[in-house]
C-alpha cells in the first residue's frame, strides 16, 4: 500500500468535516493574526487588570503585585516612574493622557501623576473620594476623570483639586468601574447601579438600560455602547427603557468587551477569548482562542489596541499578544497537504493537493469542486487548454470546459512537470518515471531526442520562440527547439553561468527565462545565466515560485520565505550587478510551511484578481501587493540606563551625565518602542568620538566601550521598524568623563617638564663626562707637555743657567781684583747686577716651565715666586686661599700665573712696600685673584694710562684677562698702595 494511499485513508474521517468547510464558505481565520502568549516563565506579569501605552511609546501594564512597562523585546517592573516612585505596588487603574503624563490609581486609594517634571499623589484631602480606584480617563477637554469605590471625581484642567460627581449630577455615589467617552462627545459611565450618560452640553447624567451592574464598556463602529454585568452577561446599552414590561434578557455571555479599529467585537469570557462580525451572531469554534490553542490562561479580563494595531489581553496567568498578519490565509477549517495551484480559468484560482479533490477558490472561500482527485501538477497549454495530473492519471480540459481522461505512460508515478509545445505535443516528466512527449496519442521516451540527461526534469516553460525549456535536477537546462524531433538537445549548465542546484521553476520573463533552484535564482539573458546577489547575505534558497509584476518588481517564494525586490533595485542588478536589496515575508508575516522543494509547483501565482497567491507544505497564503499592510510609525527609542564601571548611573532626561574621575568602561542600554515586530527593528548607535560611524546593535540593546579617556561624548540611537521607517531624530545622552589628575593637561604639563628635566639632566651628564674625557685627554696633553717643559728646564738650569752663573761668578772674580771706587769697578759692578737681574728672569722663566696643573700648583707656584722675590727686595708676603683649591682651565691656570707674577714682580720691585699679599678665591660663581701692597701706589699719570712709560706689564696683564674672558681692575691711590684684582667666570675657570 503507497504511503499516498495510507495518507488519503488516514484523512477519511475528517472529509466530511472538510466538505462543509469548504461549502459554508468560513470568515477569515484567527491564522490571520500572529499570536504570542507570554507567562511567568518568560518574565511577564499575571492578572493584568489595565493596559496604556505613554506618548513615548512604552506599554504600561497594571497588577495587583506592581506597575510593569514592555519595549517589545523585555518586561520590566519598575518602582516609579521618570525618576519619582510609586507609593504603592497595588496598581488597579492606569491612563496615559495626551499630554505625556502617566496616571495611576490604587487598589487601596489615591491617585498619583507622574510627569518628567515632577509627580503628585492625590487623596481624600484633594477632593478625591476613598477606597479602590477602578478607572481613570482624560477626557476630550483636558479634564481627567477617575472612577473609585465610593463614586466618581473630575480635576479640571490647571485644578488643585479633585471634584466629587455624584447626585449633584445625577450620579451614585458608589463603585464607578469604568468611563468612556464615546466618538460622538457623549460621557457614559459604568456602575453598581447601571449606565449613566450624559450627552455634550447636558449638566445631569441620564440612566440608561439594563439597570444593572455593568463593569465593562465599549463603543462599536455604529456608536453603540455595549456592556459586560458581572454575571458576565453582555448587553447592547439602551438610552431609553424597552416598551412594556418586556424583561432584560443578555444578548450573549462574556465578561469583557474590545472592538478593534476594523469593528470586529473581541469577547472575553472565562475560557478564554472569541473574535465575533456580528455581535449578535452565532460563536464559531474557528474563531476562538483558548488554552487547547495557547492562551495565557483563563479568565481574561484586560484589553488595549495599541497605537501599531496589536492586541492585548490580559489573563489570570498572563498577557497575549494578537497582530495582524500581513499575508492572509485562505479560510478553510482542514489544512491542506502540499497544495498545488493555478489560475482559474473565471479570474478564481484552483487548488487541489495530495489528499482532496481540485477546487476552485476566491479570496473569501471554495466556490465548487472542479475535478475529483488529488492534484500533483497542472499546466496551462498556449492554446488556453488546461493538464491536470496525479499518479493515476492525467486531464486534458479543452476550453470550452470539456474534461478528457488521458492515460499516463507509466501508473503510481507522480507527474513532476506538465508543457505543451506549440505543435500542441504535451511535455510531462514523471517522478522515477522519465521524460516523454505525447505526440497524436502516443508516448515517446525523451521526445525521441538524444542529450537528455537521465535524472528527473523537474520544471518545463517555453518562450516566445516556443523553445521549450526543461530543468533537471543536476544544475542543468535542456533547450528543445520549436519542431525539432530528431537529434541532440542544447544543455546549459554550470560553464553558463547556472549555479541554483536542482532547477524547481522555470518562468518566461519576456525574452528573457528565470530559473529558481535548490541554492537560488538566476536570470538567462544575451546567451548566459546571472545569478542573482542578495544584499545582508540574503540567498534565495530553494525558491520554487517566481512572478514579476508588470510594475517590474520581482517575487519569489521559497524555503527561506517571501522574497519581495523592486524594480530599481533589480534594474541596478541588471545594470551592473549590484546586490538587489529584497524585502522578506515569513512566519512573522502570518507564513506558515515552506515553500514546495519539488512538487507541485509553481508555490506562487500571480492570480487574476491581483493577489499573489502563495502555496506552503501546509496552507495558501495571500498578498494584495498593493495594498500591503504597513506600519508608518517611526519607533521611539530611549537610553534607559548606564553603568560606569559597574555602577548604575540615573538619568536625567536632557541633562549630560557627569561620571566621576577614572570611569573608563561603559555599559549603555537603549531601546526601541516598536511593539509589533521588535524582532525586525534596526536599531544603530554611535558614540561620538569613538565611533567612526554607525554601529549596528545586532540581536542585543546594549553598547559596551573599553579605556574611554577623560572628556565629553556624545551617545547617539536611532532605529527603524520592521517596515524600515526610521526615527530621523533618536536620541542621545551628553556623557562627561572627569579627568583624574594624572589625566589631567596639568599632569601632561609636568609630565612634558620632568621628561624635560630628564632629558637636560641627561644632557649635562653627558656634557660633564664629555668635559671629563676632554679634560682628562688635555691632561694628559698637559702633563706630557709639561713633562717636556721640565725636561727642557732641567736642562737650561744644568746647562745654560750654571754655565751663566759661573760666567758671573768669574766676572765678580775679576771685579774684586779691581780697586774700589774706580770707574772700571763700578761699571763692571753695574754689569755684574745686570747679569744678576738676568738670572734671576731666567729662572723666572724655567719656573715658569715647571709649572704644574695640580689643583694646589698655582698657589704653590706663585708663594714660592712671592718668596723669592721678598727674599730679594726685603718686603713681607703672605698668601691667603679661600674656597677649596680647584684644578683650572689650562689656558686660564696659565694666563693667571703671568698676571699674578707681574703684579707680584711690580708690587715688588717698584711699590716701595712693607707688606705684599697674594690672596686666591676659589668660589662656585668665579675664581678671583688678588695681589694687595701697601707701598706708594701708582702715579696719577700711571692710573689714566694704565702703564708706565716704556714698559709693557700692565698692558700685558689686561691683554692676557681678555684672552680668558676675565675682568681685570686696577686701584690705587698715590701713597696708599696698589690692588690687582682679575676675576674670571667660574663656568670658564674650572
Amino acid at each position: 500500500m503507497s504511503a499516498r494511499l495510507l495518507r488519503r485513508l488516514s484523512i477519511l474521517p475528517l472529509l466530511a468535516l472538510h466538505l462543509h468547510a469548504y461549502a459554508a464558505a468560513p470568515s477569515p481565520l484567527l491564522s490571520d493574526y500572529t499570536h504570542n502568549a507570554w507567562g511567568a516563565l518568560q518574565g511577564a506579569p499575571v492578572d493584568v487588570l489595565k493596559f496604556a501605552q505613554g506618548q513615548d511609546g512604552w506599554l504600561w501594564i497594571a497588577t495587583a503585585t506592581g506597575l510593569y512597562r514592555y519595549d517589545g523585546v523585555r518586561f520590566d517592573r519598575v518602582d516609579g516612574v521618570y525618576g519619582h516612585r510609586l507609593p504603592s505596588s497595588n496598581v488597579l487603574g492606569l491612563a496615559t493622557p495626551p499630554d505625556g503624563a502617566v496616571w495611576v490609581g490604587y487598589r487601596l486609594g489615591g491617585v498619583s501623576v507622574f510627569r518628567r517634571d515632577g509627580a503628585r499623589t492625590y487623596g481624600e484631602a484633594d477632593g478625591l473620594p476613598t477606597g479602590a480606584v477602578f478607572h481613570i480617563e482624560a477626557a476630550p477637554d483636558g479634564s481627567i476623570w477617575v472612577g473609585t469605590r465610593d463614586g466618581a471625581a473630575r480635576l479640571a484642567p490647571g485644578a488643585d483639586r479633585f471634584e466629587a460627581q455624584a447626585a449633584n449630577v445625577g450620579l451614585p455615589d458608589k463603585r464607578v468601574y469604568q468611563i468612556l467617552f464615546g466618538r460622538d462627545g457623549t460621557q457614559w459611565m459604568g456602575t453598581m447601579h447601571g449606565v449613566f450618560f450624559r450627552k455634550p452640553g447636558q449638566a445631569r447624567f441620564s440612566h440608561a438600560w439594563p439597570r444593572t451592574m455593568l463593569t465593562s464598556m465599549d463603543e462599536a463602529p455604529d456608536g453603540a455602547i455595549w456592556a459586560v454585568d458581572n454575571q458576565s452577561n453582555y448587553y447592547r446599552v439602551r438610552t431609553s427603557a424597552p416598551h412594556g414590561d418586556a424583561p432584560i434578557r443578555p444578548d450573549a455571555t462574556g465578561n469583557g468587551i474590545r472592538f478593534d479599529r476594523a469593528g470586529t467585537m473581541w469577547l472575553m469570557q472565562p475560557d478564554g477569548l472569541e473574535r465575533k462580525f456580528n455581535p449578535s451572531g452565532p460563536s464559531l469554534p474557528a474563531q476562538r482562542l483558548t488554552r487547547q490553542n495557547g492562551i495565557s490562561g483563563p479568565l481574561p479580563q484586560s484589553s488595549f489596541q495599541d497605537r501599531e494595531g496589536n492586541l492585548w489581553f490580559g489573563t489570570s496567568t498572563g498577557l497575549d499578544r494578537l497582530r495582524p498578519n500581513r499575508l492572509q490565509t485562505l479560510p478553510v477549517a482542514v489544512p491542506f497537504d502540499h497544495p498545488g495551484m493555478l489560475p482559474g480559468p473565471d479570474g478564481d484560482v484552483w487548488i487541489g493537493d495530495y489528499v482532496g479533490d481540485v477546487r476552485s477558490f476566491t479570496a473569501d472561500g471554495v466556490k465548487k469542486v472542479e475535478l475529483k482527485g488529488a492534484l500533483a501538477a497542472s499546466h496551462w497549454a498556449p492554446d488556453g487548454t488546461l493538464w491536470l495530473g496525479n499518479e493515476q492519471e492525467l486531464h486534458h480540459r479543452a476550453r470550452n470546459g470539456a474534461m478528457t481522461r488521458v492515460v499516463p505512460p507509466v501508473l503510481g508515478l507522480d507527474p513532476q512537470a506538465l508543457q505543451q509545445d506549440r505543435s500542441g505535443a504535451l511535455w510531462a516528466s514523471f517522478s522515477g518515471g522519465g521524460l516523454f512527449r505525447l505526440s497524436e496519442g502516443k508516448w515517446i521516451a525523451n521526445g525521441g531526442l538524444s542529450g537528455l540527461p537521465a535524472v528527473l526534469t523537474t520544471a518545463m516553460a517555453i518562450d516566445g520562440a516556443g523553445t521549450v525549456w526543461l530543468g533537471h535536477a543536476d544544475n542543468t537546462v535542456s533547450l528543445v527547439a520549436d519542431g525539432q524531433r530528431t537529434g541532440a538537445v542544447r544543455r546549459l549548465g554550470a560553464p553558463d553561468g547556472l549555479q541554483v542546484g536542482t532547477v524547481l521553476q522555470l518562468y518566461r520573463d519576456g525574452d528573457m527565462m528565470w530559473a529558481g533552484g535548490e541554492n537560488g535564482v538566476a536570470l538567462y539573458r544575451a546567451g548566459r545565466f546571472q545569478m542573482l546577489r542578495g544584499a545582508r547575505g540574503a540567498a534565495f534558497r530553494g525558491v520554487s515560485g517566481i512572478v514579476r509584476l508588470p510594475d517590474g518588481d520581482l517575487w519569489l517564494h521559497g524555503a527561506d520565505g517571501i522574497e519581495h525586490i523592486a524594480a530599481a533595485s533589480l534594474a541596478a542588478w541588471m545594470r551592473d550587478g549590484s546586490a538587489v536589496v529584497s524585502e522578506r515575508f515569513d512566519a512573522l508575516d502570518g507564513l506558515q510551511g515552506h515553500a514546495s522543494q519539488l512538487r507541485p509547483v509553481p508555490s506562487l501565482i500571480h492570480a487574476p484578481d491581483g493577489k499573489l497567491w502563495f502555496s506552503t507544505s501546509a496552507t495558501i497564503a495571500m498578498l494584495d501587493p498593493l495594498h500591503i499592510r504597513r506600519n508608518r510609525l517611526p519607533p521611539p527609542v530611549q537610553i534607559h540606563s548606564l553603568l560606569a564601571d559597574g555602577v548604575r548611573y540615573t538619568l536625567d532626561d536632557g541633562k549630560p551625565l557627569h561620571l566621576p574621575q577614572g570611569s573608563r568602561n561603559l555599559q549603555i542600554g537603549f531601546t526601541a518602542l516598536s511593539l509589533s515586530m521588535p524582532e525586525r527593528v534596526r536599531l544603530r548607535y554611535r558614540l561620538a568620538g569613538v565611533d567612526a560611524g554607525w554601529q549596528e546593535a545586532v540581536g542585543r540593546r546594549e553598547a559596551y566601550y573599553t579605556n574611554l579617556a577623560p572628556g565629553s561624548y556624545r551617545f547617539d540611537v536611532t532605529a527603524a521598524n520592521e517596515d524600515g521607517v526610521w526615527n530621523t531624530q533618536g536620541t542621545g545622552l551628553d556623557i562627561v568623563i572627569a579627568p583624574a589628575f594624572v589625566q589631567t593637561p596639568w599632569f601632561a604639563l609636568l609630565l612634558a617638564l620632568g621628561a624635560a628635566l630628564l632629558l637636560y639632566g641627561g644632557y649635562v651628564l653627558r656634557i660633564r663626562h664629555l668635559t671629563r674625557n676632554m679634560q682628562e685627554r688635555l691632561q694628559e696633553r698637559l702633563q706630557e707637555r709639561l713633562a717636556e717643559r721640565s725636561r727642557i728646564a732641567r736642562s737650561l738650569h744644568d746647562t745654560l743657567l750654571q754655565s751663566v752663573q759661573g760666567l758671573i761668578l768669574s766676572f765678580h772674580a775679576h771685579a774684586d781684583m779691581l780697586p774700589k771706587g774706580t770707574r772700571e769697578r763700578a761699571r763692571l759692578d753695574g754689569t755684574l747686577n745686570l747679569a744678576d737681574q738676568l738670572l734671576i728672569e731666567g729662572r723666572d722663566q724655567i719656573m715658569d716651565l715647571r709649572a704644574s696643573a695640580e689643583p694646589d700648583e698655582l698657589r704653590l707656584a706663585l708663594q714660592q715666586f712671592g718668596k723669592g722675590l721678598a727674599e730679594h727686595r726685603a718686603h713681607a708676603f703672605t698668601v691667603h686661599v679661600s674656597g677649596i683649591c680647584r684644578r683650572l682651565q689650562p689656558r686660564v691656570h696659565d694666563e693667571i700665573y703671568a698676571i699674578a707674577r707681574e703684579a707680584l714682580f711690580n708690587a715688588s720691585r717698584y711699590a716701595e712696600a712693607a707688606n705684599i699679599v697674594l690672596e686666591l678665591d676659589y668660589a662656585e660663581q668665579a675664581f678671583t685673584l688678588r695681589v694687595r701692597d701697601d707701598g706708594c701706589g701708582l702715579d696719577d699719570a700711571v692710573a689714566q694710562t694704565g702703564q708706565r712709560p716704556g714698559h709693557w706689564g700692565l698692558v700685558g696683564m689686561r691683554e692676557r684677562a681678555a684672552a680668558i674672558d676675565a675682568s681685570l681692575r686696577i686701584d690705587s691711590r698715590p701713597g696708599a698702595g696698589t690692588q690687582v684684582e682679575v676675576s674670571v667666570p667660574g663656568r670658564l675657570a674650572y
